[in-house]
């Protein structure tokens, strides 16, 4: 895909190959994905402050109860974006974003079903 018809930032699961076109290769988990080396994941860098929290993670993960328990996922993890290092953080995310091609990278098996899309929807 083109880079101009690229979507900015892109999500991409860690375990992928690198891309050409991926630009910053940033991680947005808060632990380190199973199996994978710091070398082969090539990363830009890895962004702790915009992922959700560990209690709220392990809520989530603990919970079965579908869209119900994403769309409180959801609230929660926008609350905890409005802290102030997080929001920090986010702010520094958006220019890098705003500056040029960006791989958001994570470990979720469905992405959008995960923070990250709720990342998307704040960075945009």
């Amino acid at each position: 895909m083109s880079p101009a018809a690229r979507p900015n930032p892109c999500v991409r699961r860690v375990y992928d190959a690198p891309e050409p076109d991926d630009g910053a290769r940033i991680l947005v988990d808060r632990l380190w994905p199973r199996g994978v080396s710091k070398e082969a994941a090539e990363l830009d860098d890895w962004d702790k402050a915009v992922t959700p929290s560990t209690e709220l993670r392990r809520w989530y993960h603990a919970t079965d109860e579908g869209e119900a328990a994403f769309a409180e996922f959801r609230t929660r993890y926008l609350a905890e974006l409005d802290a102030p290092e997080p929001a920090a953080a986010l702010k520094s995310l958006r220019a890098r974003v705003k500056a040029g091609p960006v791989t958001l990278l994570t470990a979720a098996k469905d992405p959008a079903h995960s923070h990250v899309a709720v990342l998307l929807e704040r960075l945009r």
